[in-house]
């Protein structure tokens, strides 16, 4: 199809979506991406794409492209735009946290537009328009909805060199939206990254309760779950996961105030860089196996400067109350009836109660 031909296609498509319309596309099923040459200079990039009050994140390894979440409907033009400025031809997955429009609802101009060789979701049922439209651009594709398991894994070759994404959850059934979001590691070489979607402090305490015996949750990149929503980013998931970077998605003076202060107190006391899209516009992370590194779209915004933390103050508990706590908590005992736990677990398996207040 010639370049003009193609432009008014996608414009027709996206103006269809926008509007709520439907438009019946069969797209040519994907074909398998070539092995890199060299494997070794196969460098990871996770775009953070801006998309203001939304969630979309773009992982390209070599010629292999996995898309986790597609911002709002408003948003598929510049997703869809942003995609074909990579060089995207293909997708090896469509990953939708949950079916919340601010995640979702770019996802159908981008199956309506990438062939894509799998689609994941935490259902296949949810009523409202945009979901229906992910579904039915699934649909077009000959593809169905595949709801994972904890565990469940896609695994991506390069020559000698492997990239893993593996479910970790939800772990159980919840009523609340937010809860259903799936959690996604991206492990390549010495580096990983955690996406966590919306999911609150529930069903985090619940994930991590399920791996307790078989799981090292340390990871280089955290995607701030919730935009930096209180709801999420529980101090015993920080603590556990102890990334050496947080990236949050979230819109420029919007209305719900995200990052919450205390989100970001949490994070700074922890010596975590916090990298915002509302400052630094979209947001590029390389790994080469070893390291990460940033680069952004505002060259005259950066990170804000934290305290390195030598080491990490694990949990105090109350000897009295028998109940231990965040060290940021407004309840700590005083100093006597303190004892100190270097982990969560080692609090629990010492008869120890978590303080509602602090760590949900």
């Amino acid at each position: 199809m010639k370049p003009m031909k193609k432009l008014i296609s996608l414009f027709l498509i996206l103006s269809l979506l926008l509007c709520g319309c439907s438009v019946e596309i069969v797209l040519p099923p994907p074909e398998t991406a070539p092995a890199a040459s060299d494997a070794a200079d196969t460098e990871l990039l996770v775009h953070f794409i801006d998309v203001g009050q939304a969630d979309c994140a773009l992982i390209e390894w070599g010629d292999r492209f996995v898309l986790i979440d597609g911002g709002n409907r408003d948003d598929s033009q510049l997703v869809v735009s942003y995609l074909q400025q990579q060089n995207v031809q293909q997708l090896e997955a469509v990953i939708c946290s949950h079916a919340h429009e601010d995640h979702v609802g770019g996802l159908p101009a981008v199956l309506a537009v990438f062939p894509t060789a799998r689609v994941y979701a935490p259902t296949n049922t949810y009523a409202s328009r945009v979901f229906d439209d992910f579904l039915y651009y699934t649909d077009q594709q000959r593809l169905s909805v595949t709801i994972p398991k904890p565990g469940d894994q896609l695994t991506l070759q390069n020559g000698g060199e492997t990239l893993v994404l593996t479910i970790l959850g939800p772990t159980k059934t919840y009523a609340e939206t937010n809860n259903t979001s799936l959690v996604v590691r991206l492990d390549y070489g010495e580096t990983a990254f955690l996406f966590t979607g919306d999911m609150e402090v529930l069903a985090e305490n619940d994930m991590l309760d399920y791996w307790a015996e078989n799981r090292d949750w340390a990871a280089t990149v955290l995607k701030v779950g919730h935009h930096g929503s209180s709801t999420s980013s529980s101090y015993r998931l920080l603590y556990e996961v102890n990334p050496e970077y947080a990236v949050v998605s979230v819109g420029a003076d919007n209305s719900y105030g995200h990052p919450h202060a205390e989100i970001i107190d949490r994070y700074r006391d922890a010596g975590i860089p916090m990298l915002r899209t509302d400052k630094l516009g979209t947001i590029l992370a390389h790994s080469d196996g070893k390291t990460v590194t940033f680069t952004w779209e505002n060259q005259n915004a950066a990170p804000e400067q934290v305290s390195v933390v030598q080491e990490r103050p694990g949990f105090i508990g109350n000897k009295n109350s028998k109940t231990f706590h965040a060290p940021t908590c407004d309840s700590l005992p005083r100093e006597a009836n303190r004892v100190y736990f270097h982990s969560y677990s080692d609090a629990i398996g010492s008869g120890y109660t978590p303080c509602r207040g602090c760590m949900g």
